[in-house]
């Protein structure tokens, strides 16, 4: 259901207030949270599809929030209806096929439904969320579904804009929140902190991650609206500094107030994949295959065309560690 809103939306003749009206889809997940209120306070009118309305939190006079699922047509109707940019964001890294959540339907089919839906509406400008690693032979269907999305953006004839992070980093993001449990409790799980490596141990490394700073992702989206230089291109993302995952799960353990004593041990990839392909489990043979691939790129372009100097992951840790969660 559209509700109305709180306050009064002004209309302005400026070139990039008049084409203000956004639709976004993730508004309540972790990139959407704050892209939310840069959009606001970018003067832009925001209409977000959310599965519950409780969980908007960046909300204002200038927010229409319309509650439903993104494979409802009546509701990405309303969603892009006088909207004149869509900002794509959904995404998942775990599959769920009983419910119908797997990478085809949530990166792929998702994507088609609403772009016909914008094109059908005239909505002009698409910002796509993407990944690094997105590519055509991909061994990970999570990277395989994420290229396929991007291809079918390029093919929809609007002005795209796609944006491809490697492992985007914040203190209320799911993966920090995850390394600081694993540091902190006695429990989960106990005695060590475990990744995934390769050899018949383990002991062969892992990939390597790029983290990049979450409203640096943030302010992209929200520059893109209005940088035509931006228009067909695609921009890989992540911060200036390089971690294995040991490494990087080593930096959050000495900048966390509090830990307890426990070693980074590998566990074998290749046991790992096994696993990964068994009910309940707390990871996926995706995440496994993704864990051995670099997640690394060359940050000029998005850097020089954004106007933007992406910030160090332990910069940020430094100033966020004690506030995760």
């Amino acid at each position: 259901m559209l509700t109305q809103p709180t306050g009064t939306d002004q209309e302005s003749t400026s070139m990039t207030e008049a084409h203000s009206c956004v639709a976004i889809t993730g508004a309540t997940g972790f990139a959407g949270r704050h892209i939310m209120p840069k959009l606001l306070m970018g003067g832009h009118r925001v209409r977000a599809l959310v599965r519950s309305r409780k969980r908007l939190t960046a909300a204002s006079g200038n927010t229409h929030t319309i509650e439903g699922d993104i494979f409802d047509d009546r509701c990405v109707e309303q969603l892009v209806d006088g909207a004149d940019t869509v900002i794509h964001l959904i995404g998942i890294i775990d599959e769920n096929p009983m419910n119908g959540i797997t990478f085809e339907n949530l990166h792929v089919n998702a994507t088609t439904r609403l772009l016909q839906a914008a094109k059908d509406a005239g909505v002009s400008r698409w910002v796509h969320m993407s990944a690094l690693g997105a590519r055509p032979n991909a061994v990970a269907n999570y990277h395989k579904t994420k290229w396929e999305a991007e291809q079918a953006v390029r093919d929809s004839g609007l002005d795209w804009t796609i944006i491809r992070p490697s492992i985007i980093h914040g203190p209320d993001g799911e993966f920090m929140k995850l390394i600081k449990t694993w540091w902190t409790s006695f429990f989960n799980p106990p005695l060590i902190v475990p990744y995934f490596g390769a050899g018949p141990f383990g002991a062969g490394g892992s990939g390597h991650l790029q983290p990049v700073w979450v409203d640096d992702v943030a302010q992209c989206f929200v520059d893109a609206l209005t940088n035509p230089r931006t228009i067909g291109e695609t921009y890989p993302m992540g911060g200036p500094e390089r971690y294995t995952f040991p490494e990087l799960y080593a930096a959050v353990r000495d900048r966390l107030p509090k830990t307890r004593c426990k070693m980074i041990v590998p566990m074998p990839a290749w046991k790992a994949k096994i696993l990964g392909r068994l009910p309940g489990m707390p990871f996926n043979w995706d995440q496994v295959v993704m864990s051995q691939e670099d997640s690394i790129c060359d940050t000029s372009k998005v850097e020089h065309d954004f106007g933007i100097k992406l910030a160090g992951f332990t910069e940020k840790l430094d100033e966020y560690a004690a506030n995760i969660g």
